[in-house]
């Protein structure tokens, strides 16, 4: 009976390693097909995981300091949206490169401030931080771009043009750093080159640059049929008040066409509420929608 007892807790033993073995097997190929199908759903799985780690990880003092410096705007943030543009600084940092150009060196101070003036146009929107952004040039100071223009009877004219920011669709953003500084210090004369520059990666996330980001969701229609109305009506309207010379409260440089007047009062919506809420308010709405923040609340 020993024999036989020992002989068949052996088989069952053998089985229970069996099964044990195909237990793991079983897991291994679980755990392999998640895997698989991560990437096969693309890197979307896989990139939330990234960010989720890196936003998990605290803000450096350092960076904090340089926030409390620099950009006052940031302490009169509520402390959500203080908590939430942190993260989107850490992220960005971490994905997009920042390259200094004739001489800059790029510190941390660069690093943050451009980051955090990039990161105010995504505090309440749920999507993808700047998809098609590369990486950002920064110069020391305003740059001369070489550009060609059309002139009477088609005669084409080379010219230099001085700016102090640019946003190219092939995923580049240029700055002027005394830009970036003067827009981080002073938060409400509505002109800042970072905003402006990224309000263009927006418009640019869906096609060239025309004034009109992408507008989705279920009533994506909708909102896209109003915003063509409230914003063509408010850019007619600003033409015809620079060509009158009448001052206002946009920038004369949104008149020169539908991409501008986004970027320039995309500007205004963030560093000017009040004034633009007060004489604009269905073109605030709009941006307030889109945008999904109000700063009025700041």
């Amino acid at each position: 009976m020993e024999s036989s007892f020992w002989a068949g807790w052996s088989d069952w033993a053998w089985l229970g390693s069996a099964v044990a073995a195909g237990a793991w097997v079983g897991l291994a190929a679980l755990a392999l097909a998640t895997l698989v199908g991560a990437i096969v759903a693309g890197p979307s799985l896989l990139t939330a995981w990234r960010r989720a780690r890196i936003r998990a990880q605290p803000f450096p003092p350092a960076w904090r300091a340089i926030l409390r410096a620099r950009m006052p705007g940031f302490a009169r943030l509520p402390a959500d949206l203080q908590l939430r543009l942190k993260q989107h600084v850490q992220v960005l940092l971490a994905e997009k490169p920042i390259i200094g150009c004739a001489g800059l060196e790029v510190t941390d101070e660069v690093r943050v401030l451009v980051a955090a003036q990039a990161a105010l146009l995504l505090l309440g929107r749920r999507v993808a931080l700047y998809p098609r952004l590369r990486q950002v040039l920064v110069y020391p100071g305003a740059f001369f771009v070489q550009r060609s223009a059309a002139g009477e009877g088609g005669v084409v004219h080379d010219g230099r043009r001085v700016l102090a920011g640019e946003s190219w669709q092939q995923g580049q953003v240029i700055l002027s750093w005394d830009d970036v500084l003067r827009g981080a210090a002073v938060a409400d004369d509505g002109h800042n080159v970072v905003i402006h520059e990224f309000a263009h990666q927006l418009d640019q996330e869906n096609g060239p640059a025309n004034g009109a980001p992408w507008l989705g969701g279920p009533d994506g229609r909708r909102r896209r049929a109003r915003w063509a109305a409230v914003m063509g009506a408010e850019f007619n309207a600003l033409q015809q008040r620079v060509a009158a010379g009448a001052p206002g409260l946009i920038d004369p440089y949104g008149a020169t066409d539908p991409a501008e007047f986004f970027a320039v009062v995309s500007e205004v919506f963030y560093e000017r509420p009040q004034a633009l809420a007060q004489g604009h308010p269905r073109l605030f709405s709009e941006l307030a929608g889109y945008y999904r923040v109000n700063p009025l609340s700041w």
